[in-house]
C-alpha cells in the first residue's frame, strides 16, 4: 500500500474516459493527480451520443441528472432516399430493460464539463499543460517524468498509472502496444444551425443516390451535429486526427455551408438551408485496437487502447465503461481488499469487447455511407417491407438498439463469475426432493438491471438505484431465510462485518434482528423482478453487473463466489517489467501536437 499521502494513481488525460477514471478512484477514497497535455479543456465535439448503459453508470456515479439536463433525449431514427421518406424508427426497449430508453445527444464538451464539476467535488485538480514524457515501473510502484507548460521536467510517484490519452497516446506507445486494425474512410462532420421543417426529435439519414448524410439534433435548438460520408478533398491530418477546420466567417466556411445545404435538401426532398458552420473536421478514421490493456502497474483506456469509426457513436461510450470497470477493481486492490489478480480481469473482460466492437463499428460505417450502386433502387424496397410487416420492424429496433446501447453487454465468461445450482424443494405427499429449476433473471455476468426494476413508483425498485450509488459490492439476501450460525442470515451478518469496508450486505423486504440492514420493498417488487425467494441470494459488483447467486446463502457458496478476489492477498503484484527499465516517450511527430 502507498505511504501516506503518497499519490496513488496518476491519469494521464482529461477527457471523458481520464475524468471518469479520476472521479471513480476519488470516490473510492484513492489520492489521484489528472494531468493532461493540452493547455485547457477542448472547445470542439467528437462524440455527441451518450447511449444507455453509460447513463445507468452516471446514475451510479451521481452525475446523470446534470447530463440529463444538458443534453436532448432522442427516441427515434428515421431514413430518408432521394428526397422520399422510407421509414422512422421508434426506440424499443421492451427487451431490454433500462432506467434511460434513449440516448441522450450531448456535446462532448457539455459531458466533459459535467465530469471536471464532478472531480472537482472530490477534490481532483486538473492540472492543464503537463505532459507525460517518461515512466520507470518497479515491483512497487511507477516512477514517471512530467514536463509542464514552461518545459520544466520533474518526476513523480504513483502506485499505479491510468493512460486515457487518446488516439496518439504516449503512455500506449512507452508500453510498447500496437494498434492493431486498418484505416477506413474519410469523413466529415460539422456543427451548424440548421433552417428546416423537420422536427427534431429524431436522428435523421438521408441518401443522395450517391451519398450519406447524418443530421443529430442538439438540445440547444436550431443546432445541429451533421455527419457527410463523401466529403469534398481538403486538407487532413493524419489516420484518425482532425484536419484544419473552416472557420466561421470564411469563404471555406460558405463552400461547407452552401455544399451541406444542397445535398441535405435533394436526400430530404425539402429545402434545407445550413448556417456557417461553428466546428468542421474532415478526418480519415481508423478501426484499431490494442490485444491487452494493462502492462504491470499501468493500464490503457479509451482512445489510447481503441480507435474506430464514429458511425454508431460508440467511442466515447467504450471509454467511459472501460475506465469504471477498472477504477472498482485498482481501488479494491490499492486498498487490500483484493489480490493483484483482480487487475487481470480489466483485460479478460473489456479486450473482447473490443473486439466485438470493431465489428459492429465496421457494419454501421457500411450501412451509414452505404456506397453500394443499387442501393438508391433497392432502399425503396426493403424498406416498404419493413414497414409491412410489423415483427420485421421490431427486430431491425432492437437489433440496432441492442449493438448502440451497451444494454446487452456481459460478462457471463468472466472469472468474476460464478454460476451456482438454482433448486427448490418440492413436495410429493409426504416426500420431498430437490428440482432443479432455471436461473431466474439476471443471470450471472449481466447487468443487474436487466431485470425489470425500474419503476420510479415502486419503492423497492428505488431502493436499489440508491444501492447501486454505493461504490462498493453489494449482497442482497432475500427475506425469510433467518437464523444464527450458519443460516443464511447468519452468513450474511458475518459477511457484512468482515468486509464491510467493500461490501454491502442488505436483506431484502422484511425485517430481522438475526439479519442484515433492511432494503426496503413492501409488497415484493423487488424480490419477483430479481427472483429472490426467501433466503435466496444475489451478489452485485460495484459496475453493476451480477457476479454471482444462489438458492440458499452458505458459507461455502458465498467464499466460492469471492475466490476470484483471492483475499486474502498481497496488497500488489509483480511489475510485469522488470525494475529498472526506463521508457522514453518518442519524439513526437509535429501533426501530433
Amino acid at each position: 500500500m502507498a505511504g501516506a499521502g503518497r499519490t496513488q494513481a496518476i491519469v494521464v488525460g482529461a477527457g471523458p474516459a481520464g475524468l471518469t477514471a479520476a472521479h471513480e478512484l476519488a470516490r473510492r477514497g484513492l489520492r489521484v493527480r489528472l494531468v493532461d497535455a493540452a493547455a485547457g479543456p477542448a472547445r470542439t465535439s467528437r462524440a455527441v451520443a451518450v447511449h444507455p448503459r453509460t447513463l445507468e453508470t452516471f446514475t451510479q456515479m451521481g452525475v446523470v441528472e446534470a447530463m440529463l439536463g444538458r443534453g436532448r433525449q432522442n427516441r427515434a431514427f428515421t431514413m430518408y432516399a432521394r428526397g422520399r421518406r422510407l421509414v422512422r424508427l421508434e426506440a424499443d426497449y421492451s427487451t431490454m430493460p433500462t432506467s434511460h430508453p434513449y440516448t441522450l445527444v450531448i456535446a462532448q464538451t457539455e459531458t466533459e464539463a459535467v465530469l471536471r464539476e464532478a472531480v472537482a467535488r472530490l477534490g481532483v485538480e486538473i492540472e492543464w499543460g503537463v505532459r507525460l514524457t517518461g515512466l520507470e515501473q518497479r515491483a512497487d510502484g511507477v516512477s514517471v517524468r512530467l514536463s509542464g507548460a514552461d518545459g520544466t521536467e520533474r518526476r513523480a510517484e504513483t502506485s499505479w498509472l491510468v493512460g486515457c490519452d487518446g488516439g496518439h497516446s504516449t503512455v500506449r506507445k512507452l508500453l510498447g502496444l500496437e494498434l492493431l486494425g486498418e484505416s477506413s474512410e474519410t469523413w466529415m462532420l460539422a456543427d451548424a444551425p440548421v433552417e428546416s421543417d423537420l422536427p427534431p426529435d429524431t436522428i435523421y439519414w438521408t441518401h443522395t443516390g450517391g451519398q450519406a448524410l447524418m443530421m443529430v439534433p442538439y438540445a440547444r435548438d436550431g443546432h445541429w451535429r451533421l455527419l457527410d460520408t463523401a466529403p469534398a478533398p481538403a486538407p487532413s491530418g493524419p489516420s484518425g486526427a482532425p484536419g484544419p477546420s473552416d472557420a466561421p466567417g470564411t469563404p471555406g466556411a460558405d463552400r461547407v455551408a452552401e455544399r451541406l445545404s444542397a445535398r441535405l435538401s435533394a436526400g430530404l426532398g425539402r429545402p434545407v438551408r445550413v448556417g456557417e458552420a461553428e466546428w468542421t473536421s474532415v478526418f480519415t478514421f481508423q478501426q484499431r485496437m490494442v490485444r491487452r490493456m494493462q502492462d504491470g502497474r499501468v493500464f490503457v483506456a479509451g482512445d489510447a487502447a481503441h480507435v474506430h469509426s464514429p458511425a454508431s457513436g460508440q467511442g466515447m461510450n467504450t471509454g467511459i465503461q472501460e475506465a469504471h470497470n477498472l477504477a472498482w477493481k485498482l481501488a479494491q486492490v490499492e486498498q487490500g481488499h483484493a489480490g493483484a489478480e483482480l487487475l487481470d480481469t480489466y483485460s479478460e473482460e473489456r479486450v473482447p469487447i473490443g473486439e466485438a466492437l470493431l465489428g459492429s463499428t465496421r457494419t454501421a460505417t457500411f450501412l451509414v455511407q452505404l456506397k453500394n450502386a443499387l442501393a438508391p433502387a433497392a432502399l425503396p424496397v426493403v424498406f416498404a417491407l419493413v414497414r409491412a410487416v410489423p415483427a420485421l420492424r421490431r427486430a431491425i429496433q432492437r437489433k440496432v438498439l441492442g449493438g448502440m446501447s451497451g444494454l446487452r453487454i456481459g460478462y457471463g465468461d468472466s472469472s468474476l463469475t460464478t454460476v451456482e445450482s438454482y433448486e427448490h424443494v418440492a413436495r410429493t405427499g409426504t416426500v420431498m426432493m430437490a428440482v432443479s429449476v432455471p436461473t431466474p433473471l439476471p443471470v450471472p455476468g449481466e447487468r443487474v438491471t436487466a431485470a425489470p426494476v425500474h419503476d420510479p413508483h415502486a419503492p423497492g425498485c428505488r431502493a436499489l438505484h440508491d444501492e447501486l450509488r454505493d461504490p462498493r459490492w453489494t449482497l442482497l439476501l432475500a427475506a425469510g431465510g433467518t437464523g444464527p450460525g450458519d443460516g443464511p442470515a447468519g452468513v450474511a451478518v458475518t459477511a457484512a462485518v468482515q468486509y464491510a469496508e467493500w461490501l454491502s450486505v442488505r436483506t431484502v423486504g422484511g425485517a430481522s434482528p438475526d439479519g442484515p440492514r433492511p432494503l426496503d420493498d413492501p409488497g415484493g417488487r423487488l424480490r419477483t423482478a430479481l427472483g429472490l425467494a426467501p433466503g435466496c441470494w444475489t451478489l452485485v459488483r460495484p459496475d453493476g453487473y451480477v457476479a454471482a447467486r444462489g438458492a440458499r446463502l452458505t458459507r461455502a457458496v458465498l467464499d466460492r463466489a469471492l475466490a476470484p478476489l483471492r483475499l486474502p492477498a498481497p496488497l500488489a503484484g509483480e511489475a510485469r517489467r522488470e525494475p529498472g527499465i526506463v521508457l522514453d516517450a518518442p519524439s513526437r511527430r509535429p501533426e501530433e501536437h
